[in-house]
């Protein structure tokens, strides 16, 4: 219950952060917004959660090698807190500030907190995958509240006051944390444990120069392809961390299984990306749809816009029980789906989200200038539905086998390595939604359906080589 409420209050302050980020980038001066344009607020949104998630790589290392899991998360919490404060007071320099201590305090807890998770667990125990089904349930519950609270703050009272509350809101969690250690001891000392069966080599120069190298390449590529200067930045930022990945494998001295496991997470690694990019919209092109297209009252009374973004988290409180049951009953049975066969779901399943939008788009009129607001919330709330299924599918099953299958002395690198694949479909996502004004929404909209519903059915071809990967892991 430690980790259930110290995740919970954080996702608390990020996701009542991110609920209001793009809305105010995109804010005119007049409504106390920077004023820029939805292109650029959607490139500055892809950065930002790019880099949350992407430094869950050095976050898992130094994890790993140096602060150990617990004053990972500690740490990470205070510069969060920090971050978010920051961002309370008035003067983009002060914005920016708390964006980088945020991104660089995520980094440090995110993945080490999942890590703890697994540790709770021995090997080869069913309720691997029921416990972070559970844990889901905190991380969604911090992020039920965060809209309703942060996100009225935001809009209704400032912007600023709604950062402050996000700040608050990690407070909480620290101090749930600190106070709960004891109860987490059995899990850090099976970390330690582990940590003592493998061996480190000597710090390698590698993975940093493979990591410059990659970025250099990845942005004179996309420069001379006369990619804009977001794809730029996305293509150098992935190729600084691929790189960096590599450089980091190629230190490791494995045994041929393990080999095998670390090859199944890096394919998976490929669909993760495009799930994000299609999921993690619901904080850019899906937060404008409802801010600009949506009819924001019902029964006579307006609502915040923000509002939309617990709908998510409340279908997973309501459904991660039943998927959390179901998977152990088909266990029982011998009928559950594997690992990479539920991703097939995932992706499905958010393609189909999207496709669910096109005919309101169509009948909507929005044409990117003058905002509407003609747009049934039914749609959205369908939208949040079936994208939640398609998340209870893929992320929790995600998180769960790269603690089975990381080899022991990775698992908080190689976590790292998996969040990457949230952080490059984020700026995917951010990116893509930068035509949120420029595009039709139908054809957006179409678009991100037709490439996540394709991509599941290219992987149903894919779970049986992926499977035999796994050696031995489901």
């Amino acid at each position: 219950m430690t980790l259930f409420f110290t995740e919970m209050w954080e996702r608390f302050s990020y996701y009542g952060m991110r609920a209001l980020l793009i809305l105010y980038l995109a804010a005119p001066e007049s409504a106390g917004g920077p004023g820029f344009s939805v292109a650029t607020s959607a490139l500055i949104y892809g950065i930002y959660t790019f880099g949350v998630y992407a430094t869950g790589i050095p976050g898992g290392w130094i994890a790993d090698r140096i602060l150990g899991q617990y004053r990972a998360v500690l740490y990470g919490g205070v510069l969060i807190t920090a971050g978010h404060f920051s961002m309370a007071m008035p003067g983009m320099a002060f914005f920016f500030l708390g964006l980088g201590l945020i991104i660089i305090g995520t980094g440090l807890l995110k993945t080490n907190v999942s890590t703890m998770v697994g540790s709770l667990y021995e090997d080869g125990d069913p309720r691997r995958d029921g416990g972070f089904s559970i844990f889901y349930m905190g991380i969604n519950l911090g992020a039920f509240l965060a809209p309703l609270i942060i996100g009225t703050i935001g809009q209704r009272v400032g912007w600023h006051y709604g950062f402050a509350a996000a700040g608050v809101g990690m407070v909480a969690g620290l101090i749930q944390y600190v106070l709960g250690r004891g109860k987490l001891r059995e899990g850090l000392d099976r970390i330690a444990a582990r940590k003592e069966d493998a061996t480190h080599g000597e710090p390698s120069m590698r993975p940093i120069a493979l990591g410059v190298g990659g970025a250099v390449v990845g942005y004179v590529a996309a420069m001379l392809g006369g990619a804009d200067i977001g794809m730029q930045v996305m293509v150098a930022l992935v190729g600084m961390f691929v790189g960096g990945l590599a450089g980091y494998l190629s230190d490791q001295h494995l045994e041929p299984d393990e080999w095998k496991r670390i090859r199944a997470i890096l394919m998976l690694f490929v669909f993760s990306t495009l799930f994000w990019a299609a999921f993690e919209q619901a904080g850019s092109s899906l937060n404008l749809f409802a801010d600009r297209v949506t009819n924001l009252s019902a029964f006579g009374y307006a609502f915040p816009s923000t509002w939309f973004q617990s709908l998510n988290a409340l279908f997973i409180m309501m459904l991660a029980p039943v998927f959390a049951g179901l998977w152990v009953w088909l266990a029982a049975r011998n009928k559950e789906p594997s690992s990479p066969g539920k991703f097939v779901f995932g992706l499905i399943f958010v393609g189909l989200g999207f496709l669910l939008l096109v005919p309101p788009s169509l009948a909507s009129g929005y044409d990117g200038t003058v905002n509407t607001n003609n747009v049934s919330s039914g749609w959205l709330f369908g939208v949040y539905l079936i994208h939640t299924i398609g998340e209870l599918c893929l992320s929790p099953v995600g998180l769960s086998m790269v603690t089975k299958l990381a080899p022991r002395a990775m698992v908080g690198s190689m976590m790292g390595v998996w969040f990457l694949s949230v952080a490059i479909g984020n700026f995917i996502g951010g990116w893509t939604a930068g035509f949120f004004e420029t595009m039709q929404l139908s054809e957006l909209f179409g678009s991100v359906a037709a490439t996540t519903i394709v991509a599941g059915v290219i992987l149903i071809f894919l779970v049986k080589p992926i499977k035999r990967m796994m050696v031995g892991v489901n």
